[in-house]
């Protein structure tokens, strides 16, 4: 049988943050929103990077946004609104392929069409 390949909107934005309290209400701010259907929280790495002409060293946080590729514009905005850093890295990867079920649930969870569950309560975990 031949291979064929799903037509995939789905995207991947990874950004930093250097506290766990803007992690997490960043996070949730763009589930809630419906910008994102699931943010991973990757705490404590370690960056070295150039700014302002000098060599820095910070621990951060990363973000690992999942997304419909019609929803990165609402994820940049709602990054530079809610980040604390004067230039955020927002960085966007297509996603070739996956898994069809989880594809189709990113798109279910952004889609602004769809009534809104009890956003105060914890879902169950998809992943």
């Amino acid at each position: 049988m031949e291979y064929v390949p799903l037509v995939v909107r789905a995207i991947v934005v990874v950004t930093t943050v250097g506290t766990e309290d803007e992690a997490n209400r960043l996070a949730r701010e763009l589930v809630s929103r419906r910008h994102a259907a699931c943010v991973n929280i990757v705490p404590v790495l370690r960056s070295v990077y150039r700014w302002q002409g000098k060599v820095c060293e910070d621990s951060e946080y990363l973000l690992v946004i999942k997304t419909a590729a019609e929803e990165y514009p609402a994820v940049e905005v709602g990054i530079r609104e809610l980040h604390s850093y004067e230039l955020p890295e927002i960085l966007a990867f297509k996603v070739s392929d996956g898994e069809p079920g989880f594809l189709d649930w990113i798109t279910e969870c952004v889609s602004k069409d769809l009534p809104d569950d009890d956003d105060d309560q914890d879902a169950e975990d998809v992943e």
